[in-house]
């Protein structure tokens, strides 16, 4: 196994554990990054399959919240009603993703110029999220109705175009129908756990004969750095966001996609 594989492995590993959970597309920057670095995986599986580290990283941090959840339910109304919130609000990302799962991975995964131009105006649309100034009717994530939940489900869907983010969909869609920027943030943690549970486990049983033991070996690494990276990230975000709302990765989006299209342009 080169080195060099190992290597950017482990930094696309950081970079996923860094950037899941913020509104900036992990997976537009690991595939721009891989583009770069001339890092490619059969069917572009080790993209998805580092998940597991970040998606272990947010259940480590959660387990607590997790396992009082799951105590409570059959006696409390209230947790029942907010597991039922997040199965529903999973729902439409897990079928697009596997009816239209082919498509997503030859033709959108593959183009690096529209990740970077999806970046850019992600961007925006988060700065314009970001100055909102009506008051928030949803302080409390156990307290989302079941059809706001579906609701940010659907526009969660957005993100399977590469560069759009996951977490920024959700939470510009939460944050958008009536959510403040804490309460957005932690039910994208929620709906991050079956939706990447979900990507996981599809892309594994798809691809998992493409694999060989070389590949394993470079996806555990990647796995080990996003879960490294994503505690940090799961332990600071909510904090952050909270005294300083999105900004900051508005600003990110834009320079990350400006810099790929100039990079596009430059180095093909």
């Amino acid at each position: 196994m080169a080195e060099q594989t190992i290597i950017g492995a482990l930094l696309l590993g950081l970079l996923e554990g860094l950037t899941e959970f913020l509104p900036v597309s992990s997976t537009g920057h690991l595939l721009l990054a891989g583009h770069f670095l001339g890092f490619k995986s059969p069917g572009n599986t080790f993209e998805v399959l580092i998940q597991l580290g970040a998606i272990l990283a947010i259940l480590s941090v959660y387990f607590s919240r997790l396992w009082e959840l799951a105590v409570s339910l059959p006696s409390d109304a209230r947790s029942r009603r907010f597991v039922f919130s997040i199965i529903l609000a999973f729902l439409p990302a897990a079928v697009i993703g596997v009816l239209a799962h082919g498509f997503i991975k030859t033709v959108l995964f593959e183009t690096p110029m529209l990740i970077c131009i999806v970046l850019i105006l992600g961007g925006f649309i988060l700065f314009a999220v970001d100055r909102l100034k009506r008051p928030p009717r949803y302080t409390n994530v156990m307290d989302f109705p079941p059809s706001l939940a579906f609701k940010i489900g659907v526009i969660q869907c957005l993100a399977m175009i590469p560069g759009t983010s996951r977490s920024g969909a959700t939470i510009a869609g939460a944050l958008l129908l009536g959510a403040d920027k804490r309460s957005a943030a932690e039910f994208s943690f929620f709906l991050a756990m079956p939706t990447m549970a979900g990507a996981f486990t599809y892309d594994l049983y798809k691809n998992y004969d493409k694999l060989s033991a070389d590949d394993v070996s470079i996806i555990a690494v990647g796995f080990v750095a996003a879960f490294v990276a994503g505690v940090f990230v799961v332990r600071t975000l909510l904090n952050f966001v909270s005294r300083h709302g999105f900004t900051l990765f508005a600003w990110w989006r834009i320079v990350v996609g400006t810099a790929g299209l100039i990079g596009l342009l430059v180095f093909g």
